[in-house]
């Protein structure tokens, strides 16, 4: 992968995106920066940060699907991106800018977490649907691995920068909050890279197992992009609709029987809600433990506790980053179910170790 700012391949552009959005998709990374920042800086206490962060993800959870089906409709995904991460990257900024001693304005930081969290929500399908609309469903194993470990990769960095930041502040560590424009500032800049004719919205919704977008784009910045046949063809209505505007169909039955199944449909399938279940389950358990610990070493050992923190998440992620090309690479040779077993057992080992 070149280093080249001018790069036009949109599978690179994607990494790209990828390397700078880990750290925008809940603000200021995983929230564990902006507890250490409300509890050390503004004297909140564990409930109050608590209170906030229950809001954010129950309003991630809560517009989860409607994002999903926003993206799936809309055939201006990167822009819809894009504005998701600079909203998110505002509402971090005013989190530390609002946020007052003792969480007197508590109502309003509850509202500012619960905006987030909705906006955040539009992150994750964003990303993979323009992922998919470029690489088509046979290649989206391996890219969204790709994506995951510069994701990963990039959260590391943007966190130890943080932490230095905190470290050399402390305790006024207000100021580390600069990552999450920069890291906008790159993400906005690489996702308007990626042309709407890099996109197959078909392939996106998928409806189609390869994308017809192209691959390599001339590097060349004076040329002008190659024009796709059939573009204009592409489907702009979602894969699937809740019954209104049925009249106006006027697809042909070879497009009808590309349709994805609505969303009653899938909420009956078994197996998928056994799936979620396994999730929601596998989320409950490993989504207190960090920010409790952080919460402890923020708390009881100042400038230290902060770096300390830090490291909690550094070497997470940068696990994490190992984890996602061992999954990219050996799902299609061992199965998805081994791989993930293995990820739910880890979760064990990790509570007896904390």
């Amino acid at each position: 992968m070149t280093l080249s700012l001018f790069t036009r391949n949109a599978k690179e552009l994607l990494t790209w995106v990828a390397l700078f959005l880990g750290e925008l998709r809940d603000g200021l990374t995983m929230i564990n920066m902006q507890n250490a920042f409300l509890l050390t800086t503004k004297h909140y206490t564990e409930k109050q940060a608590g209170l906030m962060f229950f809001t954010f993800g129950m309003s991630q959870f809560l517009f989860q699907t409607p994002a999903g089906y926003i993206m799936d409709y809309s055939n201006k995904k990167v822009m819809l991106l894009a504005t998701a991460a600079i909203v998110t990257t505002a509402l971090t900024v005013f989190t530390a800018m609002f946020a007052q001693e003792q969480g007197a304005n508590l109502g309003l930081m509850v509202f500012i977490k619960f905006l987030q969290g909705a906006v955040t929500a539009l992150i994750p399908p964003g990303l993979n649907s323009i992922t998919q609309g470029i690489v088509g469903a046979v290649g989206m194993t391996h890219q969204v691995s790709r994506n995951e470990m510069m994701n990963h990769l990039g959260t590391s960095i943007l966190v130890f920068t943080g932490c230095l930041t905190a470290y050399f502040l402390y305790p006024n560590i207000g100021w580390l909050f600069i990552v999450s424009p920069i890291a906008c500032a790159a993400t906005v800049y690489f996702l308007f890279r990626i042309k709407p004719e890099h996109i197959d919205h078909n392939a996106a919704r998928g409806l189609k197992a390869s994308s017809d977008a192209p691959d390599e784009i001339a590097s060349n910045l004076s040329k002008p992009l190659p024009t796709i046949p059939g573009n204009k063809k592409i489907q702009t209505n979602p894969s699937f609709a809740f019954g209104w505007n049925s009249s106006e169909n006027t697809e042909d039955a070879n497009d009808l029987q590309l349709r994805a199944n609505t969303p009653l449909t899938v909420l009956r399938d078994p197996l998928l809600l056994l799936f979620t279940v396994i999730c929601f389950l596998f989320h409950t358990a490993n989504g207190c433990v960090l920010p409790l610990v952080m919460q402890t070493l923020a708390l009881g050992d100042g400038r230290r506790g902060i770096v300390m923190s830090g490291m909690c998440i550094i070497i997470a992620q940068l696990t994490m980053v190992c984890s996602a090309k061992v999954c990219g690479d050996y799902s299609r040779v061992y199965g998805r179910k081994i791989l993930f077993l293995i990820g739910l057992f880890s979760v064990s080992v990790r509570k007896i170790l904390f």
